[in-house]
């Protein structure tokens, strides 16, 4: 391909995309003569009439229809394989905006993202902590942390951890209403209940939920986990809550054999055929750390 086959692809899809040569000139910031000259150009060496003037209205000929969808994949590519050259030798800048549940995010996100942030001070980080899943694209977020299974969606999800459930009850607790060794015996238990209405275990090799019941309710994990420890009753939260009053025996981990599978915790990003570096390299980030926080867990 010589080089003057690119040229005026650019300006031949500005025009449709923008409805006119004038808002096209705008958008590439160059005359609208120099545009028209362009498309003009274009049409010669195609040999095809692409576009429908009139002193109104710019519309395609069908082989103009035809010719624009090629185009604009070929010019997202394009432009996607300069970027994807250009990323291997820049550092992130900008802003990037992100967000992740609240306790999770305090705990392990948040310091990972402040020592990113030393490595690269260049870079600016808006993090909005909720436990609200929200739109990524709708709100204009580079990343989300989003933990468990995620729901069918159309954004791009990378593992960066495993997340496992864990079924736990404090000392005192097992003391005075003993210990459950089989499903069946939950039901004679007081549950606290958090989030969820439906507890996930496993039996056999396949999960089989539970419909926990009890005097107590709270939408906080933290809260639960207080609960639990005030011995109140029988919980189950993910590994992160419960981990270190597992190791100095506040809590006790119970019906191990019943555990359901490990689940994740993700980083979710709007598609893209490259990501940006600063998503890209930040994600890297946070899979080291997280690795290295469970491998000392």
């Amino acid at each position: 391909m010589s080089t003057h086959s690119w040229e005026g692809l650019d300006e031949f899809v500005a025009v449709v995309e923008c409805g006119s040569f004038l808002r096209a000139a705008e958008r590439l910031r160059c005359s609208s003569s120099h545009i028209s000259r362009q498309v003009a150009r274009l049409e010669e060496r195609l040999q095809a009439r692409l576009l429908y003037r009139t002193t109104r209205r710019v519309s395609l000929t069908e082989a103009g229809q035809t010719f624009f969808s090629r185009c604009q994949r070929l010019i997202e590519e394009r432009d996607e394989a300069f970027v994807a050259i250009s990323d291997l030798h820049s550092a992130p800048t900008g802003l990037l905006r992100m967000t992740a549940a609240v306790t999770y995010g305090e705990r392990f996100i948040v310091p990972l993202v402040n020592a990113f942030m030393a490595q690269y001070p260049q870079l600016r980080v808006d993090i909005e902590l909720s436990n609200r899943s929200l739109d990524l694209v709708q709100e204009g977020y580079d990343l989300a942390i989003r933990l468990g299974r995620l729901s069918e969606s159309s954004l791009i999800a990378t593992r960066i951890a495993p997340r496992s459930l864990y079924l736990c009850a404090s000392p005192e607790y097992l003391q005075h209403y003993g210990r459950p060794h089989s499903l069946s015996e939950l039901a004679g238990h007081n549950c606290l209940i958090g989030t969820s209405d439906t507890w996930m275990l496993q039996t056999m090799g396949r999960e089989q939920p539970f419909k926990p019941s009890g005097n107590w309710r709270c939408n906080s994990g933290q809260a639960v986990l207080d609960a639990a420890l005030n011995g109140l009753g029988l919980c189950q939260l993910p590994d992160y809550y419960v981990l270190e009053p597992l190791r100095r025996g506040a809590l006790v981990s119970l019906l191990e054999d019943n555990r359901p599978p490990d689940s994740a915790v993700w980083a979710v990003y709007p598609q893209r055929r490259y990501p940006l570096p600063k998503v890209r390299l930040l994600v890297d980030c946070l899979t080291r750390g997280l690795a290295l926080r469970n491998e000392y867990a």
